[in-house]
């Protein structure tokens, strides 16, 4: 079983996008989060579920769907590294990366 870690790009993500979404619903932002997180626990079992980067192609990072967003990670060995979430309709800018990775 792997270990999921949250980087900090990705915990302000998260949280970001909770604030945006409960300035219309708290609950439907409680909601999103809850997804987001229980579907990010399925790494732990499975970290090849994800899908490749559009971006990247076939590469160390993948992602996880979760609509409205999407969650992108990075697998080394038995550790799963969570970079950033981000709402589906945004452009990922793979230079966010570098960033995220320096954890």
């Amino acid at each position: 079983m792997a270990q999921v870690v949250w980087s900090a790009p990705a915990r302000s993500d998260l949280e970001a996008i909770h604030d945006y979404i409960a300035i219309e619903s708290p609950a439907a932002a409680l909601a999103v989060v809850v997804r987001i997180l229980r579907h990010v626990e399925q790494l732990a079992r499975h970290p090849e579920s994800g899908s490749w980067l559009p971006e990247l192609g076939r590469s160390r990072y993948r992602q996880i769907v979760e609509p409205p967003c999407h969650v992108v990670y990075r697998r080394a060995g038995r550790r799963v590294a969570i970079l950033h979430v981000m709402r589906s309709e945004r452009v990922f800018d793979v230079r966010r990366l570098e960033v995220a990775t320096d954890d």
